[in-house]
C-alpha cells in the first residue's frame, strides 16, 4: 500500500495544510496509507485527533513522518530538511513556485524526487477539480475585499439615516480572473459600486453578469489578448499606455482598488503607477494581490501596508488564502486528493502514467533532473 505523508508547512506565514481529515478518510478508502506530522493542521482547525479518527497515523517527528513516504503532500515547496528525509524515487505534489524557486527544484532533482508543480496542472475540463490556482485565487479575491474594506475605514454600502446619507464606496477591480471575479461578487454583495477592467475580451460579459461595469480600451489588440489556456497575454507598451490613460481618470475617483493581474513565468505587470496613486483621495485603499510576484502597484511592499505621501494605503498582504486557512486547506486538499488518483493504476498500485496529459504538464523533476520544458535551458 502506497504511503502519503503530510508534514507541517515550514515556510514563514503559511497557515494552510495539504490534507484534511475529510480527504484523509477518502484517500485511505481509495487505497492509500496516510501519515501526518503532529500539529500539521493546527492553524487550519484540523486537529491530530481528527486525523487519527479518519484513519491516519500521526507521527511526532518529521523523520518518522517521511520514513516510508511514497508521496509527499505540501502546500508550499518543502524545506531542505524535508527533502533530505525523502527516499530516492519518492514523489511530491505541491505549489512549487517553479519559475522563481529554481534552487528547490534542483535540490529535489538531486534527491531523486519526482516532483509535480500543482501550478502547472493544465486548465482542461478533466483537471478542473485539481486546479489549485483557481481554488486558492477564489478565496484570495474574497479576502482582498474584506481586507480592503477593513483598511478603508468607511462603510461600503449606501446608508440612508436620519443624520444624513452615506454614499456607496467605489471599488475598482483590475484583472478579472478567478480572484477578480470573486472580488467583484464580494464587493457587490457588500453594497459597493463596482467597476472592473481586464485585457481579455471574454471577461466583459462576466463582469457585467455580476452587476459591475467594464472599462477597457477595446481595440484589435484587446480582441486578441488571451492565450488558448485562458491566461492574459502581456500587452504591448502602446496598449498599456492607452489603457493607463483611460483608467487614470477612473482611479482618481475610486475608494478601493484591487489589482489581481499575473502572467505565468513573468513578473507581475505594472497596473498602477505612483502618479495614479497620487491622484487618489486620502484614505483610499489599494490591495495588490500580485505583490508576491513583484506587484501590480508602484510602491507596494510585500508583507507591509505602505502609505503614500497623499495618504493612500497600499496593502501588500502575502498569502491571502492563508487568512482563511480552514476553507483554503479544505479546497486545496481536495485538489491534491483528485490529483493523487492519477498516480494509481487500475489495481491500486502506485504506477503513474507519465504520458497522461495532466501528469506530463505538472511534472518538473524526475530521474535526477529538472525535466519540464519551460524550466530547462
Amino acid at each position: 500500500m502506497a504511503v502519503i505523508a503530510v508534514t507541517k508547512e515550514r515556510r514563514a506565514g503559511e497557515t494552510r495544510v495539504a490534507a484534511t481529515p475529510e480527504t484523509v478518510k477518502k484517500l485511505i478508502a481509495a487505497g492509500w496509507s496516510v501519515v501526518v506530522e503532529a500539529g500539521a493542521g493546527t492553524d487550519s482547525a484540523c486537529l491530530d485527533a481528527d486525523y487519527a479518527a479518519a484513519g491516519a497515523t500521526v507521527e511526532k517527528t518529521l523523520k518518522a513522518t517521511l520514513a516510508k513516504a511514497d508521496l509527499l503532500f505540501k502546500v508550499r515547496a518543502p524545506e531542505a530538511e524535508e527533502i533530505a528525509g525523502l527516499k530516492s524515487g519518492a514523489m511530491l505534489a505541491a505549489t512549487l513556485n517553479p519559475y522563481q524557486d529554481k534552487t528547490t527544484l534542483e535540490a529535489l532533482a538531486k534527491a531523486g524526487v519526482s516532483a509535480f508543480a500543482m501550478e502547472f496542472v493544465p486548465r482542461i475540463t478533466r483537471a478542473q477539480v485539481m486546479d489549485v490556482l483557481s481554488s486558492q485565487a477564489n478565496l484570495g479575491g474574497y479576502r482582498a475585499v474584506i481586507e480592503g474594506a477593513e483598511a478603508f475605514g468607511k462603510a461600503l454600502p449606501m446608508m440612508m439615516t436620519a443624520a444624513g446619507t452615506i454614499a456607496a464606496a467605489k471599488v475598482f477591480i483590475m484583472g478579472v480572473g478567478v480572484a477578480g471575479l470573486q472580488a467583484i461578487a464580494t464587493a457587490r454583495r457588500l453594497g459597493a459600486v463596482v467597476t472592473a477592467t481586464d485585457v481579455r475580451p471574454a471577461t466583459k460579459e462576466q463582469v457585467e453578469s455580476l452587476g459591475a461595469k467594464f472599462l477597457a480600451v477595446e481595440d484589435e489588440e484587446f480582441k486578441n489578448a488571451q492565450t488558448a489556456g485562458g491566461y492574459a497575454k502581456e500587452m504591448s507598451a502602446e496598449y498599456q499606455a492607452k489603457q493607463a490613460e483611460l483608467v487614470s481618470g477612473h482611479i482618481a475617483k475610486q475608494d478601493i482598488v484591487i489589482t489581481t493581474a499575473l502572467i505565468p513565468g513573468r513578473p507581475a505587470p505594472r497596473l498602477v503607477t505612483a502618479a495614479q496613486v497620487a491622484s487618489m483621495k486620502a484614505g483610499s485603499v489599494i490591495v495588490d494581490l500580485a505583490v508576491e510576484q513583484g506587484g501590480n502597484v508602484e510602491g507596494a511592499k510585500l508583507g507591509e501596508t505602505a502609505i503614500s505621501a497623499n495618504g493612500v494605503k497600499i496593502l501588500g498582504i502575502s498569502n491571502l488564502p492563508g487568512r482563511i486557512a480552514t476553507d483554503a486547506s479544505a479546497l486545496y486538499a481536495r485538489n491534491l486528493m483528485a490529483f493523487a488518483g492519477l498516480l494509481l493504476d487500475k489495481e491500486g498500485a502506485l504506477n503513474p502514467d507519465y504520458e497522461d496529459e495532466i501528469l506530463k504538464a505538472a511534472l518538473v523533476t524526475k530521474g535526477g533532473a529538472v525535466v519540464h520544458p519551460q524550466l530547462v535551458g
